[in-house]
């Protein structure tokens, strides 16, 4: 399995960088059976069934990036130098793992001033990164990051446009609750409280999972054999009650469907021992590609993703590889919008 079985082509004009408004008014790429339907988010209640279940994850993007300076006094006096800081994820300790440009320009213990009330010193360089420890922490910590912290936008937006105010509540769900992630889970970017008032109408259930999702998931592919990959690994949780929601559903013949990839690499990781969804906390690299056997999830509400990744391998697992590529050309070509801010799918397997 070669990782040009997973490529594309994109034209760059298609790549998202600001989400439509309202929220739902996005476009739908419904694939069931060998149909292809183009629809909108709104539509969805049409396309699901009482007793349907849809999967949430709550994690809420912290506004990572943060741009301070760092004061060095020397024989020439007191110098300055601009240092651009990315929180990747806690430590256990409480210091936090960090991409910090330009690291070479910071010595360990060295401080960082973000902001009249945040700063933090560079405790240690591993395998490229910083550890950073904030002067704050708690309740104060989170104030002061969301004064002094901007949205973490990925890539392929950040290349094309600085983060700003609106992406505060863009690259924001609606049901955020708990804060770890520094990249939002995109797919459920779409829902908004018109839809979610309509799809409960329909007889259509939620659960709540969280995964904190990672700067791991922008990481390219490096090796030509996908299997050997190794996956970046996340924490989530599935609650007591999420477990019991999810199985009273596969047992009443219901359909369990995940909105984003997030959200079902969590609900397949819970079910990884037995084949049944268990409650389950931890960190998971689980590595979803062709010849996955999934247990829990029916269906999918996921982006489009980007050419030669770990979630088009994901979606070519559910829907197959020659089906994947029919999806794509469609979307290309009716000039869906792609991404993290782009339009979604709901692929349903055969």
């Amino acid at each position: 399995m070669q990782l040009s079985d997973f490529d594309y082509d994109l034209p760059e004009d298609l790549i998202a960088v600001r989400p439509v408004r309202p929220r739902s008014a996005a476009r739908l790429l419904v694939a069931q059976g060998s149909e292809l339907t183009d629809a909108h988010v709104g539509d969805l209640p049409d396309w699901l069934c009482r007793g349907d279940r849809l999967v949430l994850n709550d994690t809420r993007v912290i506004p990572a990036r943060l741009s301070g300076v760092r004061r060095r006094a020397g024989a020439e006096g007191l110098t300055e130098a601009r240092i651009e800081v990315t929180l990747l994820q806690p430590r256990a300790d409480g210091s936090w793992s960090a991409l910090v440009k330009p690291l070479k320009k910071l010595r360990e213990g060295e401080v960082v001033t973000f902001s009249d009330q945040l700063s933090a010193a560079l405790i240690a360089k591993e395998d490229g990164q910083g550890v950073m420890e904030f002067n704050l922490t708690g309740d104060d910590f989170d104030a002061a990051l969301a004064d002094a912290g901007a949205m973490p936008l990925p890539p392929y937006i950040a290349a094309r446009r600085a983060a700003d105010a609106a992406d505060a509540e863009d690259y924001q769900t609606v049901w955020a609750r708990h804060a770890g992630a520094v990249a939002a889970p995109t797919a459920s970017l779409h829902f908004d409280a018109p839809l979610l008032d309509a799809l409960r109408a329909r007889g259509v259930a939620f659960t709540h999972v969280t995964l904190h999702v990672g700067a791991g998931t922008f990481l390219p592919v490096k090796v030509e054999d996908v299997t050997t990959h190794k996956m970046h690994a996340e924490w989530g949780e599935v609650t007591a009650e999420a477990a019991a929601e999810i199985a009273a559903t596969k047992a009443s013949g219901g359909r369990v469907i995940p909105v984003g990839t997030t959200a079902l690499r969590l609900i397949e990781s819970a079910a990884r021992g037995t084949g049944a969804i268990a409650p389950w906390q931890g960190e998971t690299d689980i590595f979803i590609y062709p010849g996955f056997e999934f247990h829990v999830t029916d269906a999918l509400m996921t982006n489009f993703h980007l050419p030669k990744s770990t979630l088009m391998m994901l979606v070519s697992a559910l829907m197959g590889q020659d089906r994947v590529r029919q999806i794509y050309a469609h979307a290309v070509d009716r000039r869906y919008r792609f991404f993290s801010y782009g339009d979604a799918s709901l692929l349903i397997p055969r």
